[in-house]
């Protein structure tokens, strides 16, 4: 089963009327979609009233939730201390993600800083490695999704990602196809261009992990050094397009969890996304 929805409250969703989150589960019930991502990109803060109508609400209308960590997780930082936030940062957001009903935590892997980027791998996957080992105390059902990055300075391209996955059963990866786009400066052209990708994936990790894999889809400005901003499905410029992906997944029988990211129309490109599926 393909899950598609929305990162977070779109336009659409407060022109309907609706302010709270909780009341997503009926919005996105009557929009045909059965995802949502919560993020807390900004520090993991939620009270247990808060999360508890959230996923008695999505769980009414069957809609799945996964959430974003912070985005300042840094794997790769030298200080052993920022190490250890990053790793609290990662259990906060499966705690909080288990108490909204769902079991997906995303999270960015890593940037350079001073390093190079042979070294910033390196030391990403060993702290990858701590992560994990903590992570095995945690009794409840969880998938950490690490996330490409847009930028070149960052780390996480497919290649970087997929290796990361092979650390632990845990790591998952999660596609970010804008960043995918914008890191290449508008390589994701074809449908070939995305089969090369999944292919790769199914080789390295199998087919039944692959075939879970988080996405996150926008359209992305970028420049020289990569991502700039997110865009609307309206750009005509940058891309990506979904609708080769699309074909992919459906002839693959694939079953990711999808997640548009679109700016401002979020619900309403994700809906685009599933009417180019045949079994969404």
């Amino acid at each position: 089963m393909i899950r598609i929805g929305p990162s977070g409250n779109s336009d659409s969703f407060y022109a309907s009327g609706r302010k709270h989150t909780y009341q997503e589960g009926e919005f996105l019930h009557e929009l045909g979609l059965n995802a949502f991502e919560y993020s807390f990109g900004r520090g993991v803060s939620m009270s247990d009233e808060t999360a508890g109508k959230i996923k008695t609400e999505l769980g009414k209308y069957d809609i799945a939730i996964s959430v974003h960590a912070p985005y300042y997780t840094n794997f790769a930082n030298p200080d052993p201390e920022m190490i250890q936030k990053s790793i609290g940062y990662i259990i906060q957001s499966i705690n909080a993600c288990n108490k909204l009903g769902g079991e997906r935590v995303v999270f960015h892997p890593a940037a350079c800083g001073k390093a190079t980027r042979s070294e910033a791998v390196a030391a990403t996957a060993r702290n990858l490695a701590l992560l994990a080992e903590k992570c095995h105390e945690i009794a409840l059902p969880f998938k950490l999704c690490a996330e490409t990055m847009g930028k070149l300075n960052q780390i996480g391209t497919v290649e970087e990602i997929v290796e990361f996955c092979l650390i632990d059963d845990m790591f998952y990866p999660c596609f970010d196809f804008g960043h995918i786009n914008s890191y290449m400066r508008g390589g994701l052209k074809t449908k070939d261009d995305y089969r090369r990708i999944l292919d790769y994936t199914i080789d390295k990790l199998g087919f039944d992990k692959a075939s879970q894999m988080h996405v996150h889809f926008s359209k992305i400005m970028y420049g020289d050094k990569g991502e700039i901003k997110h865009l609307t499905f309206e750009d005509t410029k940058y891309g990506p397009d979904y609708a080769p992906l699309a074909e992919l997944f459906d002839e693959y029988k694939m079953s990711p969890y999808i997640v548009c990211e679109s700016n401002g129309t979020m619900s309403d490109d994700a809906l685009i996304m599933k009417n180019l599926h045949k079994n969404a």
